[in-house]
């Protein structure tokens, strides 16, 4: 590794960068901390990147439904939620309800301390993915042509507002004294009859992205006056959910009541187990137990036990027994995940020969796959960017053989790397087009996708809602395999689901014997373990460029991608991808755009901000990003060249879903390589370093790495010391608790 003494200019000609450039969603704008990566990342969330001064809305942040409507926080997935609602509908019927609450509540209450108590089995409460097995999908007999019906699940926009809706909220808005910006998605995020929730439950503003509870509490002093108190119920239950959906921006499907009771003390409420059970008599959350019985973990606590320490009273050495509580949206995923993974686990044709296929392939760990591949339903496969040869081998193979087989990547810059490498545009398609119908093979006429082989590459990029939705579509028979490198950032949203499915041993995992080249291989394999090595770099393919402070990095930041690396590397500044720790900060992807626009596109910013030739990442939906380049603008919105797609975005979203994309986040590049990366860490980014950050950045650059570096000796810290944050999730139980597959 090639370093610049401190204080000495680096010379031009010998600084590299490397790039980056990956679509993400929306990361926290705070300085030194690390991106959230938009639906959630595991990395940190700073709830310091909120304004605490007054009711504001973070303009990047997704439209979020409000906690109480399940249904339409699930509208993105439709047809999923259908089947599983479907399936709760032909279990047990209601149970009686408890003394001290009425109506819901009361049914809710009787049926966890039925539960509780023995009366009633775990499976008369909820749903669970081993007592009510996943409806069965016949694979078709032949590969007939496939349809691609209407009714393939997409994720739409949120559904806008009506005026009329909008205009009375923004009267409930003023009278509380919130700003009137508030009023369309407050009334997008709880419906048309939003004024009049926000008056009978002004806490029910806590659901607006952006809002804090600070700021809540002020719209409801406003509006209630003394009639409001920090244990008013109304406030306490909003509290509850806040901070479930908090913690999925950070990647956890579920906390344990113990950290909600903690953390409801911080919101001065006197009593937060009462705070607790209240909210899952509401039904506002559900409550699980962990560790007592992974198939039951549904009905195992009673509202009571979720308001007091796990565990107490316990008698004789039965272990303390861990209260999860979890919102209803992660719940059904996760466990129509489990049943969807069973079910291709037990419907696969295990006595499938593929032996000449393997003995063909490429590479030792190719034939592995294909030998895995052809023997079971579901595999797990992991490696670094030159395992992704193994998983294109084996679609190749199964085409060869006369089956119908696809890969997915994260990203439209991992498609093409997939379709290069299987040799085959047909055999490749990003996962989000796959799942809208945008490509793909289309779908059966029973909506199953039209495939035999599904190969899921950046599989750590899946969350579980996304997870689900494709299982929920492949047919029974269909083989999956989730491919990815374990070491990379988890996904924006909430969930583990390539960790989970390896911890839980669910099915056989190929771990890849293929190395990754190079000088930039050799210093993220070290990385990987721990280790930041100093490596070889002849053709200075990894170059270090200290500096002293947030302004030196931008400076040397634009030198090297403007200047340095097209004349010492022969990579144009196109090709080269900045990545920082966040989007705040002095040295942050907005200050570094602003400084890689002015000296590489300089131009008023007439569109919104943004001039033709601007390099953009364009954020459709949350969870969802694309890159590209302004082209124009006119009264119908920006006009984008998205890899050769033209994107119109309408003015009214051009401020919240399109950002200048010359210096990205990590979360925002993971999925995606570019000949060449700069990787910038100011001073003040070394609380937000952490292993999986350097892994991942580092990564990106294919031809040269440059490391713009302030941080001194949080770097080799971070990646010794600093692993990954755990995700609490409970797939990994669920999974665990499945029947074994007959081996026969």
């Amino acid at each position: 590794m090639t370093a610049h003494p401190r204080g000495e200019a680096p010379d031009p000609a010998a600084e590299d960068h490397e790039a980056g450039d990956t679509p993400g969603t929306q990361a926290a704008d705070t300085p030194g901390t690390p991106d959230e990566g938009g639906a959630g990342s595991a990395e940190g969330a700073d709830d310091g990147a909120e304004s605490a001064q007054g009711l504001t809305q973070d303009p990047g942040a997704p439209a979020a439904p409000a906690l109480s409507e399940a249904e339409a926080e699930l509208a993105a997935q439709r047809e999923l939620r259908e089947r599983i609602e479907q399936r709760k509908a032909e279990k047990e019927g209601p149970i009686a309800a408890g003394a001290k609450l009425s109506g819901p509540a009361a049914d809710l209450l009787a049926a966890v301390r039925a539960v509780e108590s023995g009366e009633k089995p775990g499976t008369a409460f909820f749903d669970s993915p081993a007592s009510a097995p996943a409806p069965r999908r016949t694979a078709p007999a032949a590969p007939a042509a496939p349809t691609r019906p209407s009714r393939a699940p997409e994720q739409p926009a949120p559904r806008a507002a009506s005026p009329e809706a909008a205009a009375s909220v923004a009267g409930v808005l003023a009278e509380g004294g919130a700003p009137e910006t508030l009023a369309r998605p407050a009334a997008t995020t709880l419906g048309e009859g939003a004024a009049r929730v926000l008056r009978e439950d002004p806490w029910q503003l806590l659901s607006v992205p952006g809002v804090r509870p600070e700021q809540a509490d002020g719209f409801a002093r406003a509006l209630l006056g003394t009639e409001c108190g920090p244990d008013d119920e109304r406030r306490t239950a909003a509290l509850v959910g806040w901070l479930l959906e908090r913690a999925a921006l950070r990647g956890h499907t579920a906390l344990d009541a113990e950290e909600v009771r903690k953390a409801l003390s911080g919101f001065a409420v006197a009593d937060p187990g009462e705070a607790v059970q209240h909210a899952v008599a509401e039904g506002v959350v559900l409550v699980f137990q962990d560790g007592v019985d992974a198939a039951e973990p549904e009905g195992a606590a009673e509202p009571e036990d979720a308001g007091e320490t796990a565990g107490d009273g316990a008698e004789g050495d039965e272990e303390p027994v861990r209260v999860l509580l979890g919102l209803d949206r992660y719940a059904l995923a996760e466990e129509s995940l489990a049943d969807g993974l069973a079910r291709l686990v037990n419907s696969c044709e295990k006595g499938a020969d593929w032996t000449e296929a393997a003995a063909s392939a490429p590479s030792p760990s190719a034939g592995e796959l294909i030998r895995a591949a052809a023997t079971a339903g579901l595999v797990a496969h992991s490696g670094g960017e030159a395992a992704r040869a193994e998983p294109a081998a084996l679609i190749a193979a199964a085409r060869g053989l006369g089956l119908r087989a696809m890969g997915t990547a994260h990203s439209e810059d991992g498609r093409r790397r997939l379709e290069a490498a299987v040799g085959d545009r047909r055999a490749a398609v990003t996962l989000s087009a796959l799942l809208s119908g945008e490509g793909g093979p289309g779908r059966d006429a029973d909506g199953a996708l039209a495939l035999d082989v599904l190969v899921v590459l950046d599989a750590p990029q899946l969350d579980v809602e996304t997870a689900a939705m494709l299982v929920e579509s492949l047919a029974d028979g269909t083989r999956l395999v989730l491919s990815g490198d374990p070491g990379v950032l988890g996904s924006a949203g909430a969930g583990r689901v390539f960790a989970d499915v390896i911890a839980a041993r669910a099915c056989p995992h190929v771990v890849s014997r293929t190395p990754d080249p190079g000088p930039i291989g050799e210093l993220v394999s070290g990385i990987g373990i721990g280790e930041l090595a100093q490596v070889e770099a002849p053709g200075k393919e990894v170059v270090i460029v200290p500096v002293r402070d947030a302004g030196e990095a931008v400076h040397r930041t634009v030198q090297l991608v403007a200047d340095s690396v097209p004349r010492a590397i022969g990579v144009p500044s196109s090709d080269t991808q900045v990545i920082t720790v966040g989007h705040g900060g002095s040295a942050g992807t907005t200050a570094l755009n602003a400084a890689l626009k002015q000296r590489l596109n300089p131009g008023p910013g007439r569109f919104g901000g943004f001039d033709p030739g601007d390099r953009v990442v364009h954020v459709p939906a949350p969870g969802r990003t694309v890159p590209g380049t302004v082209v124009s603008a006119d009264d119908e919105g920006l006009h984008l060249d998205c890899a050769g797609a033209p994107v119109v975005v309408p003015p009214d979203r051009v401020e919240s879903s399109v950002r200048h994309s010359w210096a990205l986040s990590a979360h925002q590049a993971a999925g995606m390589r570019w000949p060449a990366a700069v990787v910038v860490l100011p001073g003040d980014a070394a609380q937000g370093l952490s292993r999986p950050w350097v892994y991942t950045a580092f990564s990106r650059g294919e031809q040269h790495l440059s490391v713009v570096h302030g941080v001194d000796q949080a770097l080799p810290r971070a990646v010794a010391e600093v692993p990954a944050q755990e995700r609490t999730t409970r797939l990994r139980p669920l999974l665990e608790a499945l029947p074994t597959p007959d081996a026969s």
